[in-house]
């Protein structure tokens, strides 16, 4: 049975309004919220949380500045993590089970330094990348790109402001590299490049630098002390960035990796069946504890 999806708004206490969505049983507990990557992007996750909304009340939402969450103030880890908590607490949730997408790993690993007492679960998916995973990824990508299309890609790049059709057009080759298939992965890149928008670079510029300045690398030992006992991380085998990158976080957290073969940096559209079975055993066993 397919769940109806509610929504709505938060006002939060600098009277930025976030829109959340919501499907399942909300009077269920604990609930799951997902968050998704970026930053700068709206919320994309609708099909992965309808793989487990019979299970659990999943909720979501477009983080500020992006979506139907309009924000044109200065943009903090900090207060995306505030923005989280103030959520929670407008959704009447004492704990969630977290599952946090690329960037959204990150939000979430952030959330649990601040508020482990909230977190009854967290599944981080893709992410987070610490160490020096970047240049593996750009080599990885440079290999899956033609001459032609990184030269295009980089021209688009520089120019100081960019039509509708060039801006799809650099979206659909930056992240085209983000799958294991280039075919179906052009295809997706490209109907993200539409549907995933606007992307709002202020915040990805904003927040992609205090990340670089305070990165979760320095923090780790503190994060493996306060991670709930159900903890996982879920790779695609053939993401560009480095799956090595995530095995080695693995080992510092002491975490179980699992690792989708056949499937790149959205494991759920190149491998869906893999997917929503690990998602479900984690939900389950979430609920269950």
């Amino acid at each position: 049975m397919t769940s109806v999806e509610t929504q709505g708004f938060v006002s939060m206490t600098d009277e930025a309004q976030l829109r959340w969505m919501a499907m399942g049983d909300a009077t269920r507990r604990p609930p799951v919220v997902m968050l998704h990557g970026g930053p700068g992007l709206p919320d994309y996750l609708g099909d992965v949380a309808a793989m487990v909304a019979d299970l659990a009340p999943v909720y979501r939402y477009d983080q500020r500045g992006t979506g139907r969450s309009p924000w044109r103030g200065r943009h903090s880890l900090t207060r995306h993590v505030d923005d989280l908590a103030e959520l929670l607490d407008a959704w009447d949730v004492s704990k969630a089970v977290l599952i946090g997408h690329s960037y959204g790993t990150n939000l979430a690993s952030r959330f649990c330094l601040a508020h482990s007492d909230r977190v009854a679960a967290m599944l981080l998916m893709c992410g987070p990348f610490v160490g020096d995973w970047r240049s593996g990824d750009q080599a990885e990508r440079d290999r899956r790109m033609s001459a032609a299309q990184q030269e295009r890609l980089r021209a688009l790049k520089e120019l100081p402001d960019r039509t509708e059709e060039q801006e799809v057009e650099l979206l659909t080759l930056a992240w085209f590299t983000d799958h294991a298939d280039p075919e179906r992965g052009w295809h997706w890149a490209a109907q993200g490049a539409r549907r995933r928008r606007p992307v709002n670079w202020t915040v990805n510029g904003e927040l992609g630098r205090e990340g670089r300045a305070d990165p979760l690398d320095a923090h780790l030992a503190e994060l493996r002390a306060c991670l709930p006992a159900r903890t996982e991380l879920l790779g695609g085998a053939d993401d560009p960035r480095p799956v090595s990158a995530l095995e080695s976080l693995a080992l510092r957290l002491d975490l179980p990796l699992t690792r989708i073969e056949g499937a790149g940096h959205e494991p759920w559209l190149e491998q869906p069946d893999a997917v929503r079975a690990h998602l479900r055993r984690f939900v389950q066993g979430a609920m269950g504890a």
